[in-house]
């Protein structure tokens, strides 16, 4: 199977803040987005997608999603929306444990991929098909790329993906 995992464009937010679950917007157009990105992606394909407006409009251009609330991106509780600079201090226990810590009300790096892989084992056990494209957020698509590469949890933070971007992994029953 070709898996094809894209990061939502660029959202419209202020540089150096904390959005995590916040439902934001778009700093440019998912169609431009989507026209950009088509010709890399297959003729058809299923199509998994965050419902946050960011993942949701892009995926909506590029066909009909099958929306998972557990592709959302990580929730920082108290800190969605503030600026990293007014949270402080606390951002360096999240530097000491980036997989257990847990900003105050939201959910911790384990917690986020826990529901993540839940939802990846739920598409690997469904009858196959030929490709898929996931239109989501930085973190869930380093938990996907990086369990299906057997990357300790601790270096998926390592994986880059870009607004707007697209990364194909092909998935064979020897590995990824």
């Amino acid at each position: 199977m070709e898996l094809h995992l894209i990061r939502h464009p660029r959202p419209d937010v202020a540089p150096g803040t904390c959005y995590g679950h916040h439902d934001v917007g778009i700093a440019e157009s998912a169609f431009e987005v989507a026209a950009r990105l088509r010709p890399l992606l297959p003729a058809g394909f299923a199509l998994h997608a965050s419902p946050l407006t960011r993942a949701r409009l892009l995926a909506e251009a590029l066909g009909a999603p099958r929306l998972d609330e557990r592709l959302k991106e990580m929730h920082f509780g108290e800190w969605e929306g503030r600026p990293f600079a007014d949270i402080g201090a606390a951002i360096d226990a999240w530097a000491t444990d980036p997989m257990g810590f847990r900003a105050p009300g939201g959910e911790s790096a384990r917690q986020m991929s826990e529901r993540v892989l839940h939802w990846l084992d739920e598409l690997r056990a469904a009858p196959p098909v030929e490709a898929v494209v996931v239109v989501a957020h930085g973190g869930p698509l380093r938990v996907i790329a990086g369990h299906l590469l057997g990357l300790p949890p601790d270096r998926w933070l390592g994986l880059d993906f870009g607004c707007g971007q697209v990364t194909r992994l092909d998935l064979e029953p020897w590995g990824t």
